[in-house]
């Protein structure tokens, strides 16, 4: 049986940081056991132009500088997509290093998405400028129609959407964010070698029943909220396969503690200050411990281009409990596997 588990150091494809005082307190989490985390762009108001990225920038450097276990940590930075998003901007913004990619949120679909995108037909010559110079596009793939069951706008959007994105741009690189379904998973397998996805722990670890089993459970609702058991089964498969196009995204998203139990709670799950004890879990479960490094080090700096990383990390075989809340820079946050114990522990 293995015991000790070292990998180089891995990236985190998918993270929010939040702003402010809470990004003072979140970040340290996630640069503890990452090199580098993709961030989003969706404050209030969201980062739309290069400008407000730098800004945004120095900002998460500061807060980094205020006590992170890891000061070499790097965010890599991504633009928010509007309607009105200009081509020109997008591919200067990218040229000078502000940037790494571009976020695609549907209208309306997420926590701080007021200002996405009502039509993806209206930002055809952006994503025809990315594609030109190589620039990925990062895409939450839910449909907001009202008569779409939640629990099917991520299937509708690739039949909708997806499918035909891809038809339309074949060179343009895509990530496809936070997958939740079968269909999705089936998709990304299918697909071209400029398709890829990223999977949260949390869509591999619990299902629908854990937000409505026993009661409403607040601390287990996100969006893409958490699927039927078959879903979460064939993500489970799809990250512990090997297959190369699919990598490490935490969507961590952390909430107050009290705007989560509240009468409209906000969607978001906090996980990072327990990742990658969360993933490897899984792939201990799945018997897969040799495709862990793959999934969580390798496969996302290949399909960003990017080198990969020349430190490690280990986790080791022991006990570690998920402590009920954490004291993120005076806002209590209530993360994922609050009050379990896993079976691995992160020790550098």
């Amino acid at each position: 049986m293995t015991t000790t588990l070292t990998l180089r150091r891995p990236d985190d494809w998918h993270v929010h940081l939040r702003d402010g005082a809470i990004l003072q307190g979140v970040v340290p989490h996630t640069a503890r056991q990452f090199a580098r985390a993709i961030v989003m762009p969706n404050l209030n108001p969201p980062m739309t132009d290069a400008a407000g990225v730098s800004a945004y920038r120095a900002r998460i450097m500061a807060a980094l500088d205020q006590g992170a276990s890891n000061p070499a940590f790097t965010p890599l930075m991504t633009l928010y997509l509007t309607d009105a998003t200009a081509p020109d901007e997008v591919a200067r913004g990218y040229a000078d290093g502000v940037f790494v990619a571009a976020k695609l949120y549907p209208a309306h679909a997420t926590t701080g998405s007021a200002h996405g995108v009502t039509d993806i037909a209206r930002i055809y010559p952006v994503l025809e400028r990315m594609a030109a110079i190589g620039m990925p596009l990062l895409v939450h793939g839910e449909v907001t129609d009202s008569h779409v069951d939640i629990f099917d706008r991520e299937a509708v959007f690739i039949d909708r959407t997806m499918t035909r994105l891809i038809a339309d741009l074949p060179e343009l690189r895509v990530v496809f964010e936070h997958i939740t379904t079968a269909e999705a998973a089936a998709f990304v397998e299918n697909a071209g070698p400029n398709v890829a996805a990223t999977i949260t722990p949390q869509h591999l670890h619990i299902n629908r029943n854990a937000m409505l089993v026993g009661g409403i459970r607040p601390h287990a609702y996100c969006l893409p909220v958490a699927k039927r058991e078959h879903h979460r089964l064939a993500l489970r498969k799809l990250a512990t396969s090997g297959f190369s196009r699919v990598f490490l995204g935490t969507d961590t998203a952390p909430h107050a503690r009290h705007l989560k139990e509240a009468a409209c709670g906000c969607a978001g799950i906090f996980n990072a200050p327990f990742a990658l004890e969360s993933y490897a879990t899984v792939f201990d479960e799945e018997g897969a411990l040799d495709r862990f490094e793959a999934f969580a080090s390798l496969n996302g700096p290949a399909f960003y281009r990017l080198p990969v990383n020349e430190g490690t990390v280990t986790l080791v075989r022991e006990p570690v409990t998920v402590p009920d809340a954490i004291d993120c820079n005076g806002t209590m946050i209530v993360p994922f596997h609050a009050g379990e114990t896993l079976g691995w522990r992160l020790i550098q």
